[in-house]
């Protein structure tokens, strides 16, 4: 049976993050995407539709996307999803102990009746990943509205980075709605097909245009 998206963008914080919560209409299961900031304003937003925590999911391990991590977990049971490959790289996140999941590339988280689709799109750090679900993709870091994460901090890479792009999120339907991790664009929400055609990092032909793209003085 189909099920109607319930898709819920939280901007929180001092650096125009977007947190996210996302679940089935008919359920009161959702998980909370990138817990930061202001965990008791994630909960009345969930409370107020109806909703309940039922796991939370990591874009990446940057402390802006993870730091109400913990007081999260102070006042829920739940379990935390990153990718293997995020947690291998990241001591901070191995610290979350045994409330840490590790998760596959392409595995499937299900939330109610619903599953996520973990996409592991590396490049602004070892284990970045997007979460898709209902024709929705919540991007983290990966990529934003008109621009794409940093790759030069630690445990970035931009061949990586521009392989996600051109190989995982450019392969998706261009009618896909792209929920970024920072309210950086002209809008909070776009899509592949608006990001193929406007976002110059979508646009580069082959990675020597993306690397010359990224190093031009801004």
């Amino acid at each position: 049976m189909n099920q109607t998206l319930y898709l819920r963008q939280l901007a929180l914080g001092p650096m125009e993050n977007f947190v996210y919560l996302i679940g089935a209409e008919s359920s009161p299961e959702v998980a909370v995407v990138d817990p930061a900031w202001e965990v008791g304003a994630v909960e009345q937003a969930a409370a107020a539709d109806g909703k309940r925590l039922s796991c939370a999911v990591l874009s990446h391990s940057h402390f802006d996307h993870t730091n109400g991590v913990p007081e999260l977990l102070e006042r829920h049971d739940v379990p935390v999803y990153a990718q293997k490959a995020e947690i291998d790289f990241s001591p901070e996140l191995r610290a979350l102990g045994d409330a840490l999941r590790p998760v596959e590339p392409g595995q499937r988280i299900p939330v109610g009746p619903l599953e996520l689709t973990m996409l592991h799109t590396p490049g602004h750090t070892p284990g970045s990943q997007c979460v898709l679900c209902g024709g929705a993709l919540l991007s983290g870091d990966t990529v934003f509205v008109n621009a794409c994460g940093r790759c030069d901090l630690k445990g970035g890479d931009p061949e990586q980075l521009h392989r996600s792009i051109t190989e995982v999120l450019m392969k998706l339907p261009a009618e896909t709605k792209l929920y970024p991790g920072h309210d950086y664009g002209d809008v909070p929400v776009s899509s592949i097909g608006r990001e193929c055609e406007r976002n110059p990092y979508f646009r580069q032909a082959n990675v020597e245009a993306f690397l010359a793209f990224r190093s031009r003085p801004r």
